[in-house]
């Protein structure tokens, strides 16, 4: 690979490592780089997960450090999100990705609309409601957001803070330090399934892994020192970037330009 393609990759790393820990869908950015480079579709996704794999060990590292991770709870609702990630792994290259890209985008301008109207949800969180261990419907949840996150990595971030603050009552930065500690867990397992199908290259994955991590490590940072306030407006805007790249409105302003 000539040297100013791994410069261009460790950029696209780090926006995407940046991303992935306020919010999520830095994948969105991720995959096309990779795709660019010449690595079919589903070798792009099972190599994004090297990358994701080592920015989260990163990230969930600076949180720790900072003392915003509830550790107990996160492993918790990693386990089935774990068994979740699996079933999407197995079933990646039979579904069709071009239609669930548009559901997805549908559900995230829903969930653009559902920030606006209760903000302070997502900012203060409910101590009250916070649990040691989730109930059954959180386990639901999960595991579905887990299927989802091992069928295509991109979005699933913004899937697991919703679940985290509407369904489990975490405020928006120990939410995103919690996301990124569920997505540990479940990665290698994924990661394990695209291995074993021949859909991983290594050499390209590690080199968008440096940018990833740097990316994590500088999120994380701000995360904790900016608070959920401004979080939640970085948030907004890469849900409605997400949306519309998803429903494919930024491909019918580029071919009418």
């Amino acid at each position: 690979m000539e040297w100013y393609l791994v410069i261009a990759v460790i950029g696209v790393g780090f926006m995407a490592g940046f991303i992935n820990t306020l919010a999520g869908s830095g994948s969105l950015l991720s995959l096309p780089m990779l795709m660019f480079l010449g690595l079919p579709a589903n070798v792009a996704n099972g190599t994004n997960r090297i990358a994701i794999l080592l920015q989260n060990v990163v990230g969930v590292g600076s949180f720790r450090q900072q003392k915003v991770l509830n550790t107990r709870m996160g492993f918790w609702l990693a386990l089935p999100a774990v068994i979740g990630s699996l079933i999407g792994a197995q079933v990646a290259i039979e579904l069709n990705e071009e239609l669930m890209e548009k559901v997805i985008g549908g559900l995230l301008i829903a969930m653009f609309f559902l920030i606006l109207y209760k903000p302070a949800r997502w900012v203060k969180g409910q101590a009250g409601h916070v649990r040691a261990k989730p109930n059954l419907l959180q386990f639901i949840i999960f595991f579905f957001i887990g299927i989802y996150g091992g069928f295509i990595q991109a979005g699933v971030g913004l899937f697991l803070l919703a679940g985290l603050v509407l369904g489990a009552g975490v405020d928006l930065v120990r939410a995103n330090a919690m996301k990124l500690l569920i997505v540990l867990i479940y990665t290698p397992f994924a990661l394990a399934i695209f291995f074993l199908n021949d859909q991983v290259n290594w050499k390209v994955g590690l080199i968008l892994a440096l940018g990833n991590m740097l990316g994590a490590f500088v999120a994380s940072r701000f995360a904790v020192s900016w608070g959920a306030k401004y979080v939640r407006y970085i948030l907004l805007l890469v849900i409605l970037g997400s949306a519309l790249k998803l429903l494919g409105a930024f491909d019918l302003l580029f071919a009418s330009l």
